[in-house]
């Protein structure tokens, strides 16, 4: 599911042949990947998408690779199998697209909460938490019917408490960036001047991985 053909808004060219901040987190990636990670409504895909494209890399959904590979959608894995077996099946999607060739890879809303797909997350990507609020979250998910932990009474009771369980496992993520109901550029200015930030003090040693 490459989508490279997205056209953003990029940095402007260098000046006096200094390097841009795209070139510069660019090089400092060294082929790694990109993980975003977070609450389902926090925009992984949009903004993922739009990040992938300023770095020209391919922008892969975790979700959509696993409906690909099952024949079937989320919703009729929980339904059909379980969240086990959903667990299972996403950990080794994400293992395989992990070993691939850099991307931005967008991951579900229970991905990084699972002890081996957070592990594999953490040794062979760059992750993001994007860190939406509440109502934020309820707002963008109540447009959706696609979500099989909100098909209850109280969709709002189920974002409270998996926002109390996922919170503290997101923040183990590498860079945390605050999700807004804002332009999609802004948010991703602001991942980028983070990624600038973490990459650098990472090459510097002020950062062990």
């Amino acid at each position: 599911m490459e989508d490279t053909g997205l056209t953003s808004r990029r940095d402007p060219p260098p000046v006096d042949g200094r390097e841009s901040r795209e070139a510069r987190v660019t090089r400092l990636l060294a082929g790694r990947t990109i993980a975003m990670v977070g609450m389902m409504g926090a925009g992984k895909s949009s903004i993922g998408r739009r990040l992938a494209a300023r770095l020209g890399l391919p922008f892969i959904d975790a979700d959509a690779e696993i409906e690909e590979a099952a024949n079937a959608t989320i919703t009729e894995i929980f339904e059909q199998h379980g969240e086990a077996y959903f667990r299972d099946g996403e950990r080794r999607v994400i293992q395989r697209l992990l070993d691939g060739a850099p991307k931005v890879l967008a991951t579900g809303g229970g991905a990084f909460i699972q002890p081996e797909t957070r592990a594999a997350i953490q040794a062979g990507a760059i992750s993001i938490w994007l860190k939406a609020g509440r109502d934020l979250i309820l707002a963008r998910v109540r447009r959706r019917t696609n979500r099989p932990l909100l098909r209850t009474d109280d969709p709002a009771a189920v974002v409270d408490r998996l926002i109390a369980e996922r919170y503290p496992v997101y923040a183990e993520a590498d860079i945390h960036i605050q999700s807004r109901d804002v332009a999609h550029d802004v948010v991703i200015d602001s991942i980028f001047e983070a990624l600038d930030e973490y990459l650098g003090d990472e090459a510097s040693g002020k950062v062990e991985r």
